[in-house]
């Protein structure tokens, strides 16, 4: 669209708190001012008749002193003056000064200057009365055969609207349109009169398509969407056409265009089945997005591969384009990597395994060499988890995939090393096989573990695992390395007196021990991991003594349980008593030392009772050296570990199974057809009258179960604006998809007059936006009609649309009448839809997110159980804690819920219900639940849905 065309459409933005002139000084400024003042008079008359002023005198005046005019400005303003005036007298006759303006746009249709036709034409696009358009249609003929492109481009489109709403004006038009199109040779006329042949004679269109499709692609590619437009319309209308129009399609995927390309794709694989055309689709959407720099075109296009990999006839297909897919790895966005190693994963066979291995490893290789992000961390994460997917479901390529993943446990990113020590976990449970080469890997990499939850875990890993008498003495020295000189007390206190240490050359590098020099002059041995001088800092100490001087003894607490089950084992296989003892011995020693700095006071922060009591506990074990408490710590926890993994593994098969059902057809062709009307049964099994039902529910008479307010059906979204009492009675449908609203707003006359100019003007509160102004509609007595209003929605928060409906009484000297409309409350649950996480990404989303909204429970429900559904229920969260720990009869609940808006933003909820069983069993929930959320309007909004939810659970009582 050129400039100029688009000042013919710009917004007159006049001030409004300027006291408007009266009409008399408008018209001595339109008759005797210059240019420039009628340019300025002509903008203040439009912006007073577009706020309902009444100007009666002023139409001729425009008429005799402005429309002679030759000036571009006021031939754009005039544009914008004849589609706001009103054309109609009171009684709802076309006014006869309009003959008079009808002859001055004849004129302007025969100018030599092509932009005042061309913007003339785009005009005579908006009028509807075929009074004034009757006698210019000799004209807008002959603009078919000007010169310019933009002059006979707008005279297709005048053409086609007026045939649309009046085609006894020109009858003749498909036929003068396809005769139009034969000869032209601009690519936008052509595509103008090929879309007005795909709407009023498809048959012409067919007939140029046909006698063309050789060339079809050296056409210009919005002249090529028509195309793939119309054969998408045809084919689906004919399927005996497919034949004939396909190989156009397949041509059509070699475009130079990306939305032909992405239109013809979508297209081809609605009028085909076949493995070729699928994979010929597919192959189009792969490059699409790997080509395209947009991430919402690089996610609209996934969700396009998404959606036929869903197809149970194209998942085969799909399988073969596997590595294909994973060339999407390479655009920076975290969503586009996270669905496409999703759809790689469900793609993924036996055949392809090992490539897609090690593309993920290469991809985990480049994180490394890249710069540290937020991303990056986070984009390693999910490779991680994604190989270990792959590890669970093929284990043939566990073997290849450890090693790599081992070197992650000293990442500096906690979560990434957590996923692999997860993986690690259950790989070593699963796959007997690989428990040596699993546990060689992790002693290698153990001593540069510096995380503390992971060196935690780590410990754990190897105490339960290592039974080999080599194996549990090389995690001893680890751990006697990681404490450096014991008892830990003394070796601090005499660091803290000064002593100072001396290199001496002839130090064994094999047994790792060096001479000192103390306070006294003695000398004294002690272990290279543990050198400290005065002079370093007190992160140079060993990790799990640095940890341990932190105040952290938990990390001590498992370092006993970890000891306990290695003497065991240890003692087990050993015969010799001597090294059973001693082994007994050091392992008791340590425990004994770490209880005795927790209670020196030399650390941060003393030992926890807790920690005294599992160490302690962990030392009467060893001393006693019963048979029953063997089994408890060699056998009992690792049948926890297994009972774990196979729970899991139950509940992701579970998840699976229900995503795989959503994808079955669930009714068959032979399946008998079920009329509601004839049905005798509701879903409670109690005979009724179906009918009678359906009718008193359609009038609101009927009572309504608690489920009802959990259904999205569609009189649920009607919204009523005004009263039935009111002039004019209005309902609107808010039709919510993903970032739009559509308003579909229902108005009708209830008076006996004829209503001129009805506008609907809407305004918003909140991060809402109005697209477009509602045009102005004229309204017959007892008439009614739709005016549908688009809205944009930027965030996750309730918004609220309101504004009113103002209109002309026709006949009347009265100033413009208005009424009132009822607030729209947009709800927040149309944006936000349930999702998972783990409790580590659960946990540090509520230690990260800084709003918080805490919301008491307040409902007459009783049952703990059936309070949380009906809050999972009303806000679209998912349930993190497993079934298990919040069933069974108890008087207290705690639960987890998570859940993500279509914008990216994350929602945690924290239940905290208890039932006082003391007031009586019927006695109500009570307690509080607890939102966190990253942005202040989530947190808000889903706690005022929590709030009105509840109130809707309330049953009033004789309410059934």
């Amino acid at each position: 669209m050129s400039n100029n065309e688009q000042g013919c459409y710009t917004l007159i933005n006049v001030p409004t708190d300027v006291e408007p002139p009266n009409e008399m000084q408008l018209r001595q400024d339109l008759e005797k001012g210059d240019n420039k003042m009628k340019v300025e008079a002509l903008k203040k008359t439009i912006q007073l008749i577009l706020n309902g002023e009444k100007l009666p005198s002023i139409l001729m005046t425009i008429i005799r002193f402005v429309m002679p005019v030759q000036d571009h400005t006021i031939k754009k303003l005039l544009l914008i003056f004849w589609e706001v005036v009103p054309k109609y007298t009171g009684d709802g006759k076309l006014m006869q000064e309009m003959i008079l303006v009808c002859d001055a746009y004849r004129k302007d249709l025969q100018h030599p200057n092509e932009f005042i036709r061309g913007s003339t034409l785009r005009f005579l696009c908006k009028l509807k009365e075929p009074e004034l358009l009757e006698p210019l249609m000799p004209a807008i003929r002959q603009c078919l055969e000007h010169r310019h492109a933009y002059v006979r481009r707008n005279t297709v489109l005048a053409i086609f609207t007026i045939y649309r709403n009046h085609d006894f004006l020109i009858p003749d038009a498909p036929e003068l349109i396809a005769n139009f199109l034969e000869q032209e040779q601009d690519a936008s006329c052509k595509r103008n009169a090929f879309m007005m042949l795909i709407h009023a004679d498809q048959d012409r269109a067919l007939s140029y398509l046909s006698s063309c499709i050789d060339q079809v692609h050296s056409f210009n590619d919005i002249l090529q969407l028509v195309i793939v437009e119309l054969i998408y319309k045809v084919c689906h209308a004919n399927p005996s056409e497919r034949a004939r129009f396909i190989r156009c399609i397949y041509n059509l995927l070699n475009s130079s265009s990306p939305a032909v390309r992405y239109e013809a794709a979508g297209t081809l694989v609605t009028l085909s089945n076949a493995p070729t055309a699928v994979k010929a689709a597919a192959s189009s959407y792969i490059e699409l997005i790997v080509k395209e720099s947009d991430n919402n075109v690089k996610l609209i296009v996934l969700d396009r591969l998404i959606s036929l990999k869903d197809n149970p006839g194209h998942e085969k297909v799909m399988q073969e384009l596997v590595m294909d897919i994973l060339r999407v790895l390479s655009a920076p966005d975290l969503e586009v990597r996270r669905k496409t190693l999703d759809l790689a994963f469900d793609l993924v066979t036996s055949r392809n395994i090992e490539e897609m291995v090690l593309v993920l490893k290469k991809e985990i290789m480049k994180t490394n060499d890249s710069v540290e992000q937020d991303d990056t961390g986070k984009y390693r994460q999910l490779l991680v988890r994604t190989l270990h997917q792959c590890s669970v479901k093929f284990p043939d390529v566990a073997s290849t995939i450890i090693p790599l993943l081992t070197e992650f446990l000293s990442d500096t990113n906690e979560l990434a090393a957590a996923d692999v020590l997860v993986f690690i976990r259950e790989a070593i449970q699963r796959f007997e096989n690989l428990r040596p080469l699993i546990i060689s890997k992790l002693l290698d990499v153990f001593p540069t573990i510096k995380a503390i939850k992971i060196f935690r875990a780590g410990l754990w890993i190897l105490g339960e695992y290592c039974s080999s008498s080599e194996n549990i003495q090389n995690v001893m020295l680890l751990i006697r390395q990681s404490l450096g000189e014991i008892p830990i007390v003394d070796d601090e206190m005499k660091k803290a007196a000064g002593e100072t240490v001396e290199e001496d050359p002839l130090m064994s590098e094999t047994s790792g021990v060096k001479k000192l020099v103390t306070a006294d002059g003695t000398y004294a041995t002690q272990s290279v991991f543990s050198t400290v001088t005065p002079a370093k800092k007190s992160e140079e100490r060993p990790t799990l003594r640095q940890h341990l001087m932190d105040g952290d003894f938990f990390v001590g607490a498992s370092l006993a349980t970890t000891l306990t089950k290695l003497a065991f084992k240890y003692i087990s296989i050993t015969d010799n008593p001597k090294r059973q003892n001693a082994f007994a011995a050091e392992a008791m020693l340590i425990m004994s030392t770490i209880l005795h700095l927790g209670k020196s006071g030399l650390p941060e922060k003393p030992i926890t009772d807790d920690d005294v009591d599992r160490i302690s506990l962990c030392l009467r074990v060893l001393s006693e050296r019963s048979e029953m408490m063997n089994h408890v710590f060699n056998d009992f926890c690792r049948q926890a570990l297994s009972n774990m993994i196979t729970a899991k593994a139950k509940e992701d098969s579970e998840t699976a199974k229900q995503t795989s059902e959503k994808r079955q057809i669930r009714i068959q062709p032979d399946d008998p057809i079920s009329f509601l009307q004839l049905a005798n049964k509701n879903d409670m099994g109690l005979t009724e009258n179906m009918f009678e039902l359906t009718l008193s529910q359609a009038l609101g008479t009927s009572a309504k179960k608690d489920a009802d307010f959990t259904t999205s059906s569609k009189l649920n979204k009607v919204t009523q604006l005004t009263g039935f009492s009111d002039p004019v009675y209005a309902e609107a449908y808010v039709h919510v998809n993903q970032y739009d609203i559509v308003l579909d707003v229902l108005i009708v006359n209830q008076t006996s007059d004829t209503l001129q100019n009805l506008t609907l003007e809407l305004a918003t509160l909140g991060d809402l936006k109005l697209v477009e102004k509602p045009q102005p509609v004229v309204m017959a007595p007892h008439d009614f009609c739709n005016i549908k209003a688009s809205v944009k929605v930027a965030s996750t928060e309730n918004g609220i649309i309101f504004g009113n409906i103002v209109y002309d009484v026709s006949g009347s000297a009265s100033d413009r009448n208005c009424v009132v409309l009822n607030d729209i409350h947009i709800d927040i649950m149309d944006y936000i839809v349930p999702a998972s996480c783990t409790d580590v990404e659960f946990r540090q989303m509520w230690a990260e997110f800084e709003w918080e909204n805490k919301v008491s429970v307040n409902t007459n429900v009783s049952d703990l159980a059936e309070y949380l559904q009906h809050l999972i229920r009303s806000t679209n969260m998912k349930c993190l804690t497993p079934e298990k720990a919040i069933s069974g009869d108890c008087g207290f609940m705690a639960a987890n819920l998570y859940a993500k808006s279509i914008f990216g933003e994350d929602a945690l909820a924290n239940v905290s219900i208890e039932k006082p069983i003391h007031l009586g069993p019927d006695a109500p929930v009570t307690g509080h639940i607890r939102i966190r959320a990253k942005s202040q309007g989530m947190a808000l909004s889903l706690g005022d849905k929590i709030n009105m939810s509840q109130k809707k659970a309330i049953k009033s009582p004789g309410v059934v």
